[in-house]
């Protein structure tokens, strides 16, 4: 298995969970290289110590050595079994400490994790290269492939034959030894940099809180989350005050109903300042470094930027497709959002505000104009939104589609006291894997909203191994005695997530190899679920006020829907930009000497950016890019909207939720993996290539 995570403030200075209720015991065993006799399978998160995790990662590796050792050492001729399955096997041990640690590092991290992280990661990196630069090894695979077409393989296995040659040929198998010895000493700089990264923009992250000392300066604010603030205050020993952070349950709500502008801009800019002040949180430089790397990297396997590299691995196969696709819906949003600055303005100069219109208005005056234009109060919908009802409404969704029930079990083992667990089976009772759900921010959590597994789906020794998967979101905490109560961007969050772990929990492949999807489709599972959230039907199933129980209203659905493209522009403008930003920096072929901000600014005014917008992210906090696994994809997001917009149509044509049109979806798309190529599986579906036209409906510009 190999860990994924789909579509960050000071470091912890207490114990995390787990290492405050394990003391560490001398003599003990390793639960991490034990097998579990735990329900499916999942970890025992209560037996594991930190310093259970570099023995572990020591003794996992070293078995990998072995294995493919002994690949290397046969003497067999080599066959699809002894090798190319031999090698999709290797590393079982790996793969279960991994998938602990990394999930861990992300959800619940802490100094001393961070510190094993770095050292680990050139270990790992070592042994990747070890295996895909051993020629011994790299003959036998190649010898498989090129006997591919007389082998009597079927179509998974012949795809994972390419994709093991395709890795090893990309791995630098192909390379001199000196340009092999540059790729090495590469890859083992690169494998600390995304983690400092990372590391810094947490520290950043949870080093800035605006305190508020007057309810004058609250003016605007909803109730719950002046409640939120409150309680923030006094969990930070400031009784009596309001603590706003730059979480995004605080930050949010705060740009889009604070009345009090000086503290917008605050608050907007501390967000949007992160990783350049000049400390020893600053970023920049680990930035250029890690685009200087990438770019050299790519030149050395023959490509000419490190964006030629990953996108032949991508639907969109060039640069030159992905930027042609940005400037067709480039062109639209920039109009729509130039026409929503005109309206906000307005609005401004009703309010009696003689400036004009910043970055830190934007959304305070797009709830007014919402207000005024649909009658919509974001507050008022939320309190139809509770957290579990959302939850509940995705899992109801799922039955529909496809026939599975999640049943919460209590007797799973969990990580932190706040995950929820739950067993998923399908129509006819199996078991399809575990589901499990973390959703509020914690000092130790990561920014934003992933789904990641414990561990894949796959066959080994004729068993089906089934996956658990986990949601990990950031979403608005309880606040009196009230639920958490989701504001809408968070409730298609909730269903987006959801969509990728159902996308795992409903694979149905033989080898990890031919596991993953490239990444303009992996979000096609995710964001094709959003477009059930705000469904009339859907919402009746789920959508009840908290406090009484009534069903949402039909005016207030009405609303919803009538609301539905409402800044889009503004939501689009802020995404592509980002999307244009991070291939300008991988379309380089040297980043050697250049100055971050400088750079940015030139990206962002060659595509003409308004200035009351900020590009989603900016270059010193851009975590996707410099720290996730979306260097020159993040694209992909727009890229899979256009699939997930023209699937979403096919539902739409025979009812949303067409048992005929479900299955098909779950048959060619959830349940393939990487099996076949991404594009013929979708043909497969709809019957055509996707068009763009349903996205352009969708956001609104296709009336631009």
């Amino acid at each position: 298995m190999r860990v994924i995570f789909v579509c960050a403030v000071v470091l912890m200075t207490i114990p995390s969970f787990l290492s405050a209720q394990n003391p560490p015991s001398p003599g003990r065993a390793n639960p991490l290289l034990e097998r579990w006799t735990t329900p499916f399978g999942v970890p025992p998160f209560s037996e594991i110590q930190d310093d259970d995790f570099l023995p572990a990662f020591a003794e996992a590796i070293a078995r990998e050595r072995s294995e493919i050792d002994a690949i290397v050492a046969s003497s067999e001729p080599p066959t699809f079994a002894n090798t190319i399955a031999a090698l999709d096997a290797a590393g079982e041990t790996l793969d279960r400490v991994e998938g602990v640690f990394g999930n861990l590092s992300s959800a619940e991290t802490n100094p001393q994790r961070q510190a094993i992280a770095k050292q680990v990661a050139p270990l790992t990196a070592a042994l990747h290269d070890d295996i895909l630069l051993n020629p011994t090894l790299f003959a036998r695979v190649r010898t498989v492939w090129e006997a591919r077409d007389a082998a009597g393989l079927d179509a998974e296995q012949r795809k994972l034959v390419e994709e093991t040659y395709k890795s090893f040929v990309r791995g630098g198998a192909q390379l001199p030894p000196g340009k092999q010895a540059r790729l090495r000493a590469i890859n083992e700089e690169m494998s600390t940099l995304g983690l400092r990264f990372s590391d810094n923009l947490l520290k950043e992250t949870n080093a800035y809180r605006l305190v508020v000392t007057s309810p004058d300066q609250l003016r605007g604010l909803p109730q719950g989350a002046v409640m939120a603030a409150a309680d923030a205050a006094t969990t930070a020993g400031l009784k009596g005050k309001w603590v706003f952070t730059l979480q995004a349950p605080s930050l949010w709500p705060f740009l889009s109903y604070a009345e009090d502008r000086e503290l917008r801009k605050q608050l907007l800019t501390a967000y949007a300042d992160r990783g350049q002040q000049g400390n020893g949180q600053d970023n920049r430089a680990l930035l250029l470094r890690m685009a200087a790397l990438r770019a050299e990297r790519a030149q050395l396997l023959g490509y000419p930027t490190h964006a030629d590299f990953v996108l032949t691995e991508r639907m969109a196969r060039t640069p030159a497709n992905v930027y042609a696709l940005l400037n067709q819906i480039w062109t639209p949003a920039l109009a729509a959002a130039h026409r929503e600055a005109t309206d906000l303005q307005a609005m401004m100069q009703k309010d009696g505000a003689a400036d004009s219109l910043h970055a830190w208005d934007w959304r305070f005056y797009a709830e007014k104009v919402k207000k005024a234009r649909f009658d919509l109060d974001e507050t008022e919908a939320s309190n139809y939104f509770s957290l579990d009802r959302v939850r509940d409404g995705a899992f109801a969704v799922a039955h529909r589609l496809y026939g599975i029930t999640f049943t919460e079990r209590m007797d799973i083992p969990k990580y932190h006291p706040e995950v929820r667990t739950f067993e998923a089976k399908d129509a006819d009772g199996t078991h399809l894997g575990v589901f499990i759900t973390d959703y509020h921010p914690r000092p130790g959590k990561r920014g934003g909203a992933w789904t990641s597994r414990f561990r894949g789906q796959y066959v080994r020794n004729g068993v089906d191994v089934r996956p658990i998967v986990v949601n990990v979101c950031n979403f608005t905490r309880p606040a009196g005695d009230a639920p958490a109560l989701l504001r809408t961007e968070e409730v298609e969050t909730l269903f987006h997530e959801f969509g990728h772990a159902l996308h795992s929990l409903l694979s149905r492949i033989h080898y990890q190899g031919v596991a993953g999807v490239p990444r303009d489709f992996v979000e096609l599972p995710s964001q094709i679920m959003e477009h059930w959230a705000f469904e009339p039907e859907v919402l009746a199933m789920y959508a009840r006020h908290w406090k009484t129980g009534d069903p949402i209203p039909p005016a207030l659905v009405e609303k919803i829907t009538r609301a539905g493209t409402f800044n889009q522009g503004f939501m689009t403008v802020e995404y592509l930009a980002a999307s244009f930003l991070d291939m300008d920096w991988h379309t380089l072929k040297s980043a050697n000497g250049l100055d971050v901000n400088a750079f940015e600014q030139t990206s962002l005014e060659r595509i003409r950016l308004m200035p009351e917008i900020i590009v989603r992210y900016r270059s010193p906090y851009f975590q996707h890019i410099f720290a996730g696994g979306y260097s020159a994809g993040y694209y992909s997001y727009i890229w899979s909207e256009v699939l997930d917009s023209d699937a979403f149509d096919a539902f739409r044509e025979h009812g949303i939720f067409d048992a005929a049109t479900a299955s098909s979806f779950r048959k060619n798309i959830l349940e393939k993996g990487g099996t076949e190529d991404a594009m013929e599986m979708y043909k497969k579906f709809r019957g055509r290539e996707p068009s763009v036209e349903p996205l352009l409906r969708k956001r609104g510009l296709d009336r631009s």
